[in-house]
C-alpha cells in the first residue's frame, strides 16, 4: 500500500525570491553603513548576528530540527564562525567608517578571485586552466582600476581598503576549511548553519564588551538598519539561498553574486549620495568578468565513459553556509533539503554570491 504525497509549490516563483536576495544582499553595504552611523562596528556585527541567528532559531524550531552533536563538530564549526562570519563582517564593519559602501561592496566581490588563487596552493586537485588563470589576472586589474593605481590611489583610505580585501579574503579561507573539515557531514544544511551563526554571535558577545563601551543611547535609524541586516541580511537571506538551491541548482543561484556590486554602488550613490568616479563601474566590471573566467570548468570526457559532473558550491554573502555540499535539483518545493554526496566535492574557488558579507 502506498501513500501518495503531494508536491508542495513555492509561495513565490523562484525569480522573484532570486532578485529579493540579490536586493537584500546588495543593500547589505548600505546597511552597515547606517548602522555604524550610531554604533561601533563590533556592535554592529553583534546586532547582525543576534538577529540573524533569532531567525534561523524559529526556522529550525518550525523545522523542528536540533542542533548538531559531537565536540569535534562544534570545534570545526567555530573555526567557520570566525573565518565566515565574526571576522569578515567586523572587518566590512570597520572598513566602512572610512571607505564608501560602494567601494566595500565592490572590495566584496574580489572573494571569488581569492579563492581561485588560494586553491591553487591550497587544493592540490584543483588544477588550474588557462582561461581561470587569465580571469584572475583580469580580476585584479579590475580591483587596480577601481583603486586608481595609475595616479597612486589617491584620495583612498589605505587602511579601510586593505580591511575589506581582507574581509573577502577571509571568506575562502573559511570555505577551504570547511571542506576539508565539515564536508559530507551527516547533519542537515540548516542545522549546521544555526550553530554556525550561534557560535559568531558568542564571540562577538565575548569580543563586543572588551573594545567597546555600552551605549548611552540608542539611535533608532542605525538600530533599525542592524535589526534588518540581521534578519534580513543574515537570516532570512540563507533560507531563501537554501530554497533557490533546491529548485533550480546552485549554478544558477550562484548568478546572484554579480548583481550584488550593482546594487551596492547604486544604493551607496542613490540613498546615500556617495561620489562615483568612472573607474569604480568599469573596474567593478572587470571585476566581474575576472571573477567569472575563474569560475569556468575544464571538461574532460574520458573515452568510453562520461565524467560525473561536479556541481559548483553556492555560498551565501555572508558566508553563512557552513557545509561543502552538492545539492540535487528537486521537484516538491523550495523547502526540499538537498542531498550531500561524499563522491564529487565541489571546487572552493567556485562562483558564489559573496558579501556578502
Amino acid at each position: 500500500m502506498t501513500t501518495a504525497t503531494a508536491s508542495r509549490t513555492p509561495a513565490l516563483d523562484w525569480r522573484l525570491r532570486f532578485g529579493a536576495l540579490a536586493l537584500i544582499w546588495g543593500f547589505s553595504f548600505l546597511l552597515i553603513k547606517v548602522g555604524t552611523e550610531g554604533y561601533a562596528p563590533f556592535q554592529v556585527t553583534f546586532g547582525r548576528l543576534l538577529f540573524g541567528t533569532a531567525v534561523l532559531a524559529v526556522a529550525m524550531a518550525v523545522k523542528r530540527q536540533r542542533l548538531p552533536r559531537g565536540a569535534r563538530t562544534w570545534g570545526h564549526l567555530a573555526v567557520a564562525a570566525l573565518l565566515l562570519n565574526a571576522l569578515p563582517f567586523s572587518l566590512f564593519a570597520y572598513s566602512e567608517l572610512s571607505i564608501p559602501s560602494t567601494l566595500a561592496g565592490i572590495c566584496n566581490a574580489t572573494s571569488p578571485l581569492w579563492g581561485m588563487a588560494l586553491s591553487l596552493v591550497a587544493l592540490s586537485e584543483d588544477r588550474p586552466t588557462r582561461v581561470r588563470v587569465a580571469g584572475l589576472g583580469i580580476g585584479f586589474l579590475g580591483v587596480l582600476t577601481v583603486l586608481g593605481a595609475w595616479q597612486g590611489f589617491h584620495g583612498l583610505d589605505a587602511g579601510g581598503t586593505a580591511m575589506a580585501l581582507l574581509a573577502s579574503l577571509s571568506y575562502p579561507i573559511g570555505w577551504i576549511y570547511v571542506r576539508r573539515t565539515l564536508a559530507g557531514s551527516e547533519h542537515s544544511h540548516l542545522s549546521m548553519t544555526g550553530a554556525q551563526l550561534l557560535l559568531a554571535t558568542l564571540q562577538l558577545a565575548i569580543f563586543t564588551p572588551l573594545f567597546t563601551s555600552f551605549p548611552t543611547r540608542f539611535a533608532g535609524v542605525p538600530l533599525l538598519a542592524i535589526a534588518a541586516l540581521g534578519a534580513l541580511g543574515t537570516g532570512l537571506a540563507v533560507l531563501i539561498q537554501y530554497g533557490l538551491v533546491a529548485e533550480v541548482g546552485p549554478t544558477t543561484a550562484q548568478m546572484v553574486t554579480y548583481f550584488i556590486p550593482v546594487i551596492a554602488t547604486g544604493a551607496g550613490v542613490t540613498i546615500l549620495g556617495e561620489s562615483l568616479t568612472w573607474s569604480t563601474p568599469v573596474g567593478a566590471v572587470i571585476v566581474l568578468a575576472g571573477a567569472a573566467l575563474t569560475q569556468a570548468r575544464q571538461t574532460r570526457p574520458s573515452a568510453g565513459r562520461t565524467a560525473p559532473t561536479r556541481a559548483p558550491q553556492t555560498r551565501p554573502a555572508d558566508g553563512s553556509t557552513a557545509l561543502a555540499q552538492a545539492p540535487q535539483t528537486r521537484t516538491s518545493g523550495s523547502d526540499a533539503a538537498p542531498a550531500r554526496t561524499n563522491q564529487a566535492r565541489p571546487s572552493d574557488s567556485a562562483a558564489t554570491p559573496t558579501h556578502t558579507n
